[in-house]
């Protein structure tokens, strides 16, 4: 059965490249998106994903917010920062805030990696390396 992603993003052009790279997946379902914080808040009580990928510049509440939000609600949903300004997130910032990963916009490759690594069941509990962007 396909792993529920929710991507939480302002840019319609994100979600769209997103939904498409993740559609070539076949243990990955986007089937929810929202575009602000609070939102994907709400959308993730209702369809309780396995994933979740968060933009950091978002209106109503920022990504690492709404991880530190969405960890409280649901604590084994692994979360991924995608962003801009990966390299302004160090590790010790993300783990305070609860994000399990961290990811440079447009590193597609890494992102893809990352999913596949939080969602798998034999590598759920090892740390994903943050902020290297290889």
């Amino acid at each position: 059965m396909p792993k529920t992603i929710l991507l939480a993003d302002d840019s319609p052009l994100i979600g769209q490249a997103l939904y498409r790279l993740l559609a070539t997946e076949e243990n990955c379902d986007l089937r929810v998106q929202a575009g602000d914080g609070k939102s994907a808040i709400s959308l993730a009580q209702e369809c309780k994903p396995d994933l979740v990928i968060l933009d950091l510049s978002m209106p109503e509440m920022n990504g690492l917010q709404t991880a530190r939000e969405l960890k409280k609600i649901m604590p084994s949903v692994p979360v991924i920062l995608f962003t801009l300004h990966a390299d302004a997130v160090d590790e010790s910032v993300a783990r305070d805030w609860c994000v399990d990963s961290v990811v440079l916009k447009g590193d597609f490759k890494r992102l893809i990696t990352d999913v596949r690594k939080l969602l798998s069941d034999e590598n759920r509990d090892l740390p994903v390396q943050l902020g290297s962007n290889e």
